[in-house]
């Protein structure tokens, strides 16, 4: 299941990510750069999905692929922004939706 993985593969990265301050050392920095990377194989396994994916028209609920990949797209600019930031301002965090499900509305029409 897809939601699983991918929620499995953000909690480990959020996990390794500590969001303070600036990168205080080359390890730190490298260990930002290997998260970077792996957000690409994220976002582009997540692209790959969403193409093979097949929506079934009696399908009650499917994937929100395009969901993913923004707040993927998020937080690899949260990391890139941490790593070499363009500015000393505070910025304004967005929060991520976190929920990936989408309700298909049914074929049946309403009374």
């Amino acid at each position: 299941m897809p939601y699983t993985f991918f929620r499995s593969c953000f909690l480990f990265l959020l996990i390794t990510f500590n969001s303070g301050g600036y990168a205080a050392s080359a390890h730190e920095q490298d260990q930002l750069s290997l998260i970077l990377q792996q957000f690409d194989t994220l976002e582009r396994l997540a692209t790959q999905a969403e193409a093979a994916s097949t929506a079934e028209p009696d399908d009650r609920y499917r994937f929100d692929y395009s969901r993913l990949i923004r707040d993927l797209q998020s937080i690899r600019s949260g990391v890139r922004g941490y790593v070499s930031p363009s500015r000393a301002q505070p910025r304004d965090p967005a929060e991520l939706v976190g929920n990936y499900r989408i309700d298909t509305p049914s074929a049946e029409s309403s009374p």
